[in-house]
């Protein structure tokens, strides 16, 4: 089964805050530091603490969010002249080859280490930093998109 696609910026945009928030370090930092930011609020409206420490875990939680909504994504989307190609992927039995007007890469499912599904796209993972995006919008129907969705559950251990 063949598709052909293009990324739309918006939807990479969200699926790379999907994956750094689909990493246990983050996940756990992001965590801690809410954690923290809520305890130094509570304490603060209680008198307990001064308003330094408040101030200081508030400006770490929105440094925090913007890091990892805005400013990951965004560099990330900049230095990958992928995002700006245009695709077409096959999904076979054997494995899955991405071809674009440069040239052709095919990959054995046994390259994969592990796949996610987000809104818009699978991702693919070759390691836990290394994948690619395969958008949905680019399946002509539901079925396509069901027949691949069982196709990569079969072939690659969901993460």
């Amino acid at each position: 089964m063949t598709i052909q696609f293009e990324y739309d910026k918006k939807q990479v945009l969200q699926a790379l805050r999907y994956h750094f928030l689909s990493k246990p370090e983050i996940r756990i930092l992001v965590i801690v530091v809410n954690i923290f930011a809520i305890a130094s609020a509570i304490l603060y409206g209680l008198k307990i603490i001064e308003g330094l420490p408040f101030t200081i875990f508030s400006i770490l939680w929105i440094s925090l969010m913007v890091v990892i909504w805005r400013v990951l994504p965004a560099s990330i989307y900049r230095r990958n002249a992928t995002f700006q190609d245009h695709f077409s992927i096959r999904f076979e039995e054997e494995g899955v080859e991405l071809s674009n007007e440069n040239g052709h890469k095919a990959w054995p499912w046994t390259s994969f280490s592990s796949f996610l599904e987000s809104p818009y796209f699978f991702h693919l993972y070759f390691d836990t930093r290394s994948f690619f995006l395969v958008p949905k919008e680019g399946f002509k129907d539901i079925n396509q998109l069901q027949a691949v969705r069982q196709l990569i559950r079969e072939k690659i251990v969901r993460q």
